[in-house]
């Protein structure tokens, strides 16, 4: 080759090269993740479902100073069993036990409810915080019965099984984000075991930007008779817990009903889905939890934190909340032969590779703002975050339920959308790391904003089950 040639070769490489740079980063598909999205073992979440079942009953009432019954063997082996872990990756988790004494309706007596947390430190943004929870406490029919047996396979030692399982799995990963697993008391009893880690969260100054609270997940047979192993609920508020008066009005006049920060997360885990789970559909539901019932996602909100309800497409009544018993050729219980352990890891591995996209992605952007009134262009603006590359707007009809549209803008903290009329969409803005991990879109104001809202920090109210 003449040297003419190697020179003219040089030069176009140099150009492709120059015209690659200028372009701006977009979201690509992760091998990592897609290698997590196989990686949950239905042997060990059915290792642990047993182990936790062989309690006898984890009611927050129950037994705490046995080491083989009630809710204070179970949460010092869960204790345990994050700790091997820990071990196994070289002490790269540390395990809490943060801890409120309560009274109220369903705890006559001051008791203490405790939670056991692994939180796995993250390299570059340690303050930025994913969580996934699951409870640990059990009941049968009468809510304050302590004492018979309570297994609670599927209500939650499912949800406790699936945050185990990602703790092990992550372990080994890197994370930019800090991860935290937590097992969960007192939900039966009033929604405390999550108080307790709000406020938690709140007094170590954590920016929470998600909890994925994982209940009842573990069982594709519904009780109308319905089989669905593809299918799981993801419930989130459409507006903030704790929005004040005045951020209502703005966003009722302006919108936002449906993009706080909790519906953000929604959709991402969506997407995470339709990319790396193609046989897991995760259908939202625009409801912060079932009707008339609650869980631990809720203290989160009413702290001002994100926070979603993952819970199985399909619910059998019979399992939930049930003495042991045989009525009419029907087996009342939550018992261990009512968990499908295959459906079990596909949603486990839906909070997988959802926690480990979130931690690797930058912080969602603040400050998210936009303008265009007596316009035919719509201009977004927003403040940089650390960590992020490029920023990609994005727009959806007002009545779709998904991000329709989206342009990467490249390293800048403002775009105009040609020929995008503000007036008939909705828009939001994500931020994007050099090698492609995205992080939830940001609907614009208040009520879409991921930070932590200083009107947030009231007592968080225990709910209906």
């Amino acid at each position: 080759m003449s040297r003419r040639t190697l020179c003219l070769a040089a030069l176009i490489t140099a150009t492709f090269a120059s015209q690659a740079a200028d372009l701006p980063v977009v979201p690509r598909e992760q091998p990592s993740l897609q290698a997590l999205a196989t990686a949950p073992s239905e042997a060990e979440l059915h290792a642990t479902i047993e182990k936790l079942v062989s309690f006898g009953t984890r009611h927050t009432l129950s037994d705490t100073k046995s080491d083989k019954r009630g809710i204070g063997a179970a949460r010092r082996w869960v204790k345990s069993r994050f700790e091997e872990i820990s071990r196994e990756c070289g002490g790269c988790i540390e395990v809490v036990t943060p801890s409120q004494v309560f009274t109220g309706k369903r705890v006559p007596q001051p008791t203490e409810v405790m939670d056991v947390v692994a939180i796995k430190r993250g390299k570059g943004d340690p303050k930025r915080v994913i969580v996934m929870t699951g409870h640990l406490d059990s009941r049968v029919t009468d809510v304050m019965n302590s004492t018979s047996d309570a297994p609670g396979a599927n209500d939650d030692a499912s949800g406790v099984a699936a945050l185990m399982e990602a703790a092990r799995l992550l372990s080994k990963q890197d994370n930019d984000a800090t991860l935290v697993f937590a097992a969960l008391s007192g939900e039966e009893q009033g929604l405390y075991g999550g108080k307790v880690l709000a406020d938690y969260a709140t007094a170590q100054g954590w920016q929470v930007q998600a909890d994925l609270n994982n209940d009842i997940v573990g069982n594709s047979h519904g009780q109308n008779g319905v089989l669905d192993n593809t299918t799981v609920r993801v419930f989130s508020e459409g507006t903030k817990s704790n929005e004040t008066p005045e951020q209502a009005k703005y966003r009722a006049y302006h919108g936002g009903e449906v993009d706080s920060p909790s519906r953000n997360i929604a959709r991402y885990m969506q997407q995470i889905a339709s990319d790396y789970l193609p046989d897991l559909r995760v259908h939202m539901v625009y409801r912060t939890d079932r009707y008339s019932r609650g869980g631990d996602q809720v203290p989160f909100l009413e702290a001002g934190y994100p926070a979603v309800r993952v819970t199985e497409g399909h619910e059998d009544y019979t399992r939930q909340h049930q003495d042991l018993r045989t009525e009419k050729s029907i087996h009342y219980g939550d018992t261990v032969d009512g968990v499908d352990f295959r459906y079990l890891a596909r949603v486990t591995a839906l909070n997988t590779v959802t926690m480990a996209a979130l931690s690797r992605a930058p912080a969602p952007p603040t400050g998210v703002s936009i303008e265009g009134a007596l316009a035919t262009d719509t201009t977004v603006h927003w403040k940089k975050v650390p960590g992020a590359a490029g920023y990609v707007v994005h727009w959806r009809d007002t009545t779709a339920p998904q991000w329709q549209y989206s342009q990467a803008v490249g390293n800048v903290d403002s775009a105009v959308i040609k020929d995008v009329v503000i007036d008939d969409w909705f828009f939001g803005v994500s931020a994007v790391s050099a090698d492609g991990y995205q992080s939830p879109v940001v609907f614009p104001g208040d009520a879409g904003s991921f930070e932590r809202s200083p009107a947030a920090g009231a007592p968080a109210k225990a709910g209906a089950q």
